[in-house]
């Protein structure tokens, strides 16, 4: 397996070098080892020192700082196939740790191997640690940690010095320096970004143990690790002592939780006297914060969001939804259900009285709370925009409903996002800390919408916002004499932990039950931007293999009455859609040629390589990003082509994404490049709605 030594550096000028320089003595016996520089915006001369003494080494500059976690995260995308050695900057190999850690990974049920630490002076550091419990942080409360840690059941760290000279298996191990194998990181996902700093390798290793790998000591294999400034940052020590209860809340609930804050608060109470980093953590537990702030972060705004979905009634994936959800961590979140674009009427609408019946049902449910911070109002709305007089009105009943509770909520001066461009006459004279346009899709490109009077609220929201966010390049290029600078790429992200493939035995039996192979899609099937005649002609052509459909239709479903391998299933809920989607061989994305198209980002594809599938579809702009890992159909023919090529070699590459200039089928095929379930999962694995919410909070802040 290739190894890829990943180092995360943020203002690390003065000590990466050396870090570096050791790296490369350790590789030198490893001939298919390589380095990846991961750099959190330094503004110091970071970079110009890994270029001047890693020339080889590919660098990861992110646009700002996100964490240590985040810096891990982008590291893994950038070496898919690889077993990864993760080393902060301030580590020092020595000469033969890495071929002694890949000789500890090669254990069977290994998923982590972690090197024997020393301090410069060559004193040991206590690097190994036990699962934390509240009777572990009281006993070391109450006996010190190093008293403590001489007993399993009373201290977390392990101080017996005789347990560093043996090799064995541990609970966890400091972060400074960890080799994980690649099975266990597509077992195990990501590092859970919101931590910021401390604790995301602690709850990362005891996830990776809960899906049945084990953490190896190796003694042999060692390194120095300068280290210290946790202990004497107040900072960073008061992030590491809360970010302690705040893993307790995510793995165990809340009463787990209290009882772990009681006991570490009962530390630093006890110490507070010693040192202002104590006093700092007290400070800190008691003025709680749901997660830590970023260093710099300002005041903390609460979030409206004003969503284009109904949170009630529709696919609860749309952008705006995963977004304040995981905003949600950081901030006090309101989502408004949509507003609409126009009041459905009969030959312009589907299901008119359904679609009625159902707002009134939502708008019944007023406010309420799904998830800790994270509530959702549906106002009741006058949808008739085309009247000028009936928009004012409407404006000011939706205004107050809002008003209302963003007050009982203290969301005094929020940050107002707004996806539905019919909110504008709402949110232009309400007090706001910041106005983002979340630009994801061309409204007024809907067949249903009053193109005149939407574009007429798209171009005022695109001119007074204080930021637009794009998931579409093509879209972000041609607005952009109206944006300028306010202008933002942020992309869709995918939920990487949710959208995980499923064994045989976890998949529904609906789904089990239709023959293989499987061809599949799942997502809303709108007769507007679903190629009904495409996906016909595939059951026509593919006969041998089933067509799986999962979604409510606006299209009469009739036609597909005929093909006996053509299985609707319907809608089926959010937290099932892995599930189906792990049974498809191939996952299809049969759209339209039209603007709305040519200006969209589909969140499911992002899901689809998360789950490792395969994915043709037909080609719009956004798909020149995913090169190597889509099948770009140009024609009806090179799509059901490039589906039967999938199905019949389900592992092999596909043809990757052709130039939009490329004539369709008219020259030679590029060559494939490489493209595995492994890589295709890896390689959206940064793109996680964490790390999007966390874009947009230090855009706003």
């Amino acid at each position: 397996m290739p190894l890829a030594v990943v180092v995360v550096t943020y203002h690390s000028a003065d000590i990466v070098e050396d870090c570096l320089r050791s790296v490369a003595a350790a590789l030198e016996s490893i001939p298919d080892g390589r380095v990846v520089v991961v750099d959190n915006a330094s503004t110091d001369d970071t970079l110009e020192v890994v270029a001047r003494v890693a020339p080889d080494a590919q660098v990861v500059a992110r646009p700002t700082n996100d964490g240590f976690a985040a810096g891990v995260n982008a590291g893994f995308a950038a070496a898919p196939d690889c077993d990864v050695l993760v080393l902060n900057p301030d580590v020092r190999l020595e000469p033969d740790a890495i071929a002694l850690l890949r000789t500890a990974l090669a254990q069977p049920g290994t998923g982590v191997a972690a090197p024997r630490l020393s301090n410069v002076d060559g004193s040991p550091q206590l690097s190994l640690r036990r699962a934390p419990t509240p009777l572990r942080s009281l006993g070391e409360a109450v006996l010190g940690g190093t008293r403590a840690g001489r007993h399993d059941a009373l201290g977390e760290l392990v101080s017996d010095h005789r347990r560093y000279a043996t090799p064995g298996t541990v609970d966890w191990a400091t972060g400074a320096a960890w080799l994980v194998s690649r099975e266990a990181r597509e077992a195990t996902g990501v590092l859970e970004e919101r931590y910021f700093l401390y604790s995301e390798e602690t709850e990362y290793m005891l996830r990776l143990g809960e899906r049945g790998y084990s953490v190896r000591y190796e003694p042999r294999a060692r390194a120095v690790h300068f280290g210290g400034e946790q202990s004497t940052s107040p900072v960073l020590w008061s992030m590491a002592t809360t970010n302690r209860v705040r893993m307790a809340r995510e793995r165990h609930g809340r009463p787990r939780a209290f009882l772990m804050w009681l006991a570490v608060l009962l530390n630093e109470v006890l110490r507070a006297t010693r040192h202002a980093k104590h006093r700092t953590a007290v400070r800190d537990l008691l003025r709680w914060r749901r997660w830590p702030a970023r260093p710099g972060q300002g005041p903390e705004h609460g979030w409206i969001c004003f969503s284009a979905q109904d949170w009630w009634y529709h696919n609860r994936a749309h952008s705006d939804f995963q977004l304040m959800r995981s905003m949600a961590g950081h901030r006090r979140v309101l989502v408004v259900n949509s507003i609409g674009m126009r009041m459905p009427t009969r030959g312009n609408s589907t299901h008119v009285a359904r679609r009625i019946l159902r707002k009134l049902r939502s708008v019944a449910k007023f406010v309420r709370r799904p998830m800790p911070d994270f509530y959702v109002m549906s106002p009741l709305p006058l949808p008739f925009y085309g009247s000028p007089f009936l928009r004012r009105v409407n404006a000011v009943l939706v205004r107050a409903q809002v008003r209302l509770v963003a007050t009982a909520l203290r969301l005094h001066t929020p940050v107002i996002m707004v996806t539905i461009p019919t909110a504008w006459d709402v949110v232009a004279p309400m007090r706001r800390h910041r106005l983002v346009f979340n630009r994801s899709d061309r409204h007024s490109d809907f067949p249903e919408a009053d193109r005149a009077s939407i574009e007429v609220l798209e171009r005022q929201l695109l001119t007074h916002a204080d930021h637009v966010v794009y998931v579409s390049h093509a879209l972000m290029a041609e607005e952009a004499p109206l944006t300028g600078s306010r202008a933002h790429f942020l992309d869709h992200g995918v939920d990487v932990d949710h959208f995980t493939a499923r064994p045989e035995h976890e998949r529904p039996d609906d789904i089990r039950a239709v023959p293989g192979p499987r061809i599949g899609f799942f997502g809303a099937l709108d007769d507007f931007v679903v190629d009904f005649d495409l996906l016909e002609r595939v059951a026509a052509e593919l006969p041998d293999a089933s067509l799986v459909l999962i979604g409510d239709a606006t299209h009469p479903m009739e036609r597909f009455d005929k093909y006996p391998n053509v299985h609707w299933l319907g809608f089926r809920p959010y937290s099932l859609i892995p599930a189906y989607g792990s049974a498809f061989d191939v996952a299809i994305m049969p759209w339209q040629d039209n603007s709305w198209i040519r200006h969209s980002n589909p969140i499911k594809l992002k899901e689809y390589l998360a789950l490792g599938l395969p994915v043709v579809s037909t080609d719009f702009a956004e798909l020149a990003a995913y090169t190597g890992r889509v099948h770009a159909a140009t024609s009806h023919t090179d799509f059901v082509e490039a589906i039967r090529t999938a199905l019949t070699t389900p592992t092999a590459p596909l043809t990757p994404t052709a130039p939009l200039t490329s004539p369709p089928l008219t020259s030679p095929p590029p060559t494939p490049l490489p493209s595995t379930p492994i890589s295709r999962r890896t390689s959206v694995l940064p793109h996680s709605w964490h790390s999007k919410a966390t874009t947009l909070l230090t855009l706003t802040t």
